[in-house]
């Protein structure tokens, strides 16, 4: 056998299980009991890998974080790191793998911010070695291990008690003033500090009020740090200039490396130093291309790998001297992927129908590690050789839990849209499908509308096909994984070919599936899911039931209150003031008249992405227009409900779309709601 067979081979091979049969699909509430890793780092030596355990507290209604390391090789059972009572994350190893540094907040009340800690690896307690006021949000140890440099926040506030400041309004001055996950803007911003890794001593090495510092890199010498900032002062006014530069460690001016007019980011260096590759745009909503410059910004930077056609993401220089890795969608998986900066060619490391990221690299070791997930499965660490063969699986652990179900599986579904354009889609059958029998479907549509579905991991696809239901989803143009032109072919054309796109999947999946029932369909979708549901049942009667959750419904009113001020004009023909009547055109209010299908919609109270006014004219134009509709609102959660939130809320949000479907696909009238007493 292969080592690319036997790697393929091991990732099909079932989680190790309790004695005895699954007996059950999943529920909603198996949240729960999920165990999430992430962020897998190599000791320099190659003998261990740490990573990130995550846990659910039902009873605190939170997530909980430990630091885990288990042998590379192996030949011992996982063990935790850090100490209990305390969450901790973002594991990073001293380049002499004496000490292990992460992330955790010791501390109580307001003073709980994330601090460095440092925990020796011959024996004794992790000790807390920053103190920035504001915390860290990352670091990274510089390559003698003397220093850290770390991101964390400051402001002129800082210096300023609560009980002395004058007024507790929100005073703005720039057109950008809130952001979804962050909440309202403060006068904080992010910055760089370099640590003592020994004494803890700090010293702030940026600073500015107008812009925020980010993803910092040292040399390879310990005597430079490259980060990205946007340095124009047009932050937030809605610029997209942000820049590679590089300061001394010590302080002192800075250097500007990149040298295009929108975004450059992820700066790495290469391993001599002379050289720093980084992600570059030469009109915003292109693609970024690899770009490589001098480390001194001597020079102009240089396109690399001019025919790269995907989206970078986790970028390592190495392990090869000219070789840069990178993870990025591809055709519904996420793939490790390889470039050749000197010959610009690209060729995949990993393959399989399963998602590979959170990698780390260790050349001198001859191995790399990741995370992979597949839909049957969540999360586990992986070790390989650098080309991605001879794969071992080093965790299982969700095996206990997965001794006890029956998980739904997903197949391929390529078709046609009507215009003759090659479309994925994907579907799920229910859990204890039989032949002869009929099955409702549900029709799930993913956010974005740049993101993909495909084979990796979605608790609410397993719910659905345990509550007995088909699912099918596809990636209609505007999706990424197929390229800018594909991921283009939404522009000025919201509810166009994409609606197409996405119909001409039902039709094709109804045609080749005489199991499933085309009286009983049901559609869902959240951000631009929610908004292509909401345009669908204006559309056509098709559908039985639709759950839309944080959904556009009014493209106007949404441009001007959501997080990124009038960010749809590269979507359109332009902004909003310059061709009103277009934006009213592509906006599923216009057409609520024609809504005959029972909607539910779930939005949240703190959504600044897709504001909660959305999801109320939604609801208040459908009872207008007589349609059954119910709306629930969930407090204290952002954009990010689904993924993020609370996990009671998290579960309670997948009960509601069951309890939808299940009155209205199933024909339960007695179906309950979640705040049912």
């Amino acid at each position: 056998m292969s080592a690319q067979r036997l790697f393929l081979t091991l990732l099909a091979l079932p989680l190790l299980s309790s004695p005895g049969l699954a007996s059950r699909g999943m529920t909603a509430e198996d949240y729960f009991s999920f165990r999430f890793v992430a962020d897998t780092a190599i000791s320099p030596d190659g003998r261990l890998v740490a990573y990130t355990l995550t846990t659910i507290d039902p009873a605190a209604n939170r997530r909980v974080s430990t630091v885990w390391a288990v042998a590379a090789n192996g030949g011992s059972e996982p063990r935790q790191l850090s100490a209990t009572g305390f969450s901790s994350n973002s594991p990073r190893w001293s380049p002499d793998g004496a000490r292990l540094a992460f992330l955790s907040s010791r501390a109580t009340g307001d003073s709980a911010r994330p601090q460095i800690c440092i925990l020796p690896m011959n024996g004794g307690e992790a000790q807390q070695v920053s103190h920035l006021k504001n915390g860290v949000s990352a670091f990274q140890w510089s390559p003698d291990g003397s220093r850290f440099v770390a991101v964390g926040k400051s402001s002129p506030s800082d210096a300023v008690a609560p009980s002395a400041r004058k007024s507790d309004v929100r005073h703005y001055k720039t057109i950008l003033y809130k952001f979804n996950d962050t909440g309202w803007y403060d006068d904080k911003r992010t910055h760089l500090w370099v640590i003592d890794a020994l004494s803890g001593k700090d010293s702030q090495l940026t600073s500015g009020d107008d812009w925020n510092d980010t993803d910092p890199q040292w040399s390879p010498d310990s005597s430079r740090i490259a980060f990205v900032s946007d340095r124009t002062g047009k932050e937030y006014e809605g610029g997209f200039n942000k820049d590679v530069w590089v300061v001394p460690a010590g302080g002192g001016a800075l250097v500007k490396i990149s040298d295009h007019e929108f975004e450059d980011t992820s700066p790495r260096w290469s391993p001599d130093g002379k050289r720093i590759v980084f992600l570059g745009k030469t009109k915003r909503k292109q693609f970024a291309k690899f770009f490589v410059a001098p480390s001194d910004g001597s020079g102009h930077s240089q396109l690399a790998a001019a025919d790269l056609d995907l989206i970078p993401t986790e970028m390592h220089w190495g392990p090869g001297a000219n070789e840069v890795r990178f993870a990025t969608g591809s055709k519904g998986t996420t793939q490790i992927f390889s470039v050749d900066l000197a010959q610009g060619k690209i060729v995949p490391v990993t393959s399989g129908e399963a998602s590979f990221h959170a990698f780390d690299i260790n050349a001198k070791a001859g191995i790399m590690t990741w995370l992979s997930n597949t839909f049957e499965k969540l999360d586990d660490v992986y070790v390989s050789s650098l080309d991605g063969k001879d794969a071992r699986q080093l965790t299982h652990v969700n095996a206990k839990l997965w001794g006890d179900l029956e998980p739904a599986h997903v197949s391929r579904v390529p078709y046609k849209s009507s215009d003759g354009l090659a479309i994925e889609g994907f579907l799920v059958k229910p859990v204890g499908w039989q032949p002869g029998k009929k099955y409702p479907m549900i029709l799930s549509i993913h956010g974005g509308p740049a993101g993909q579905y495909g084979v990796d991991w979605y608790h609410e696809f397993q719910v659905y096909a345990a509550k007995g239901w088909a699912v099918f989803f596809c990636n209609p143009r505007g999706s990424t994984g197929y390229g800018e032109k594909f991921e283009r072919g939404i522009q000025n054309n919201w509810g166009g070919m994409d609606y197409q796109d996405i119909m001409a999947g039902v039709d094709a999946v109804l045609k080749q599936n005489a199991w499933i029932d085309d009286q009983k369909l049901g559609v869902t979708g959240g951000s631009y899911g929610g908004f292509m549901t909401n345009w669908i049942v204006g559309h056509t009667n098709r559908f039985r039931a639709a759950v839309t959750l944080r959904g556009i419904s009014n493209f106007i009113s949404d441009d001007g209150t959501r997080d990124g001020a009038y960010g749809h004009e590269e979507d359109f023909k332009g902004g909003l003031f310059d061709d009103f009547d277009q934006y009213w055109d592509a906006s599923p209010l216009k057409y609520a008249r024609n809504v005959k299908t029972p909607t539910l919609i779930l939005h949240s109270d703190n959504d600044f992405r897709v504001p909660i006014e959305q999801g109320e004219q939604w609801f208040r134009a459908l009872k207008h227009y007589g349609v059954n509709a119910e709306v629930v609102f969930f407090p204290r959660e952002n954009h990010n409900l689904t993924r993020t939130g609370e996990p009671k809320h998290l579960v309670e949000s997948l009960n509601w779309q069951c309890y939808w479907f299940e009155r209205f696909l199933d024909g339960n009238a007695s179906a309950k709601p979640p705040d049912t007493f």
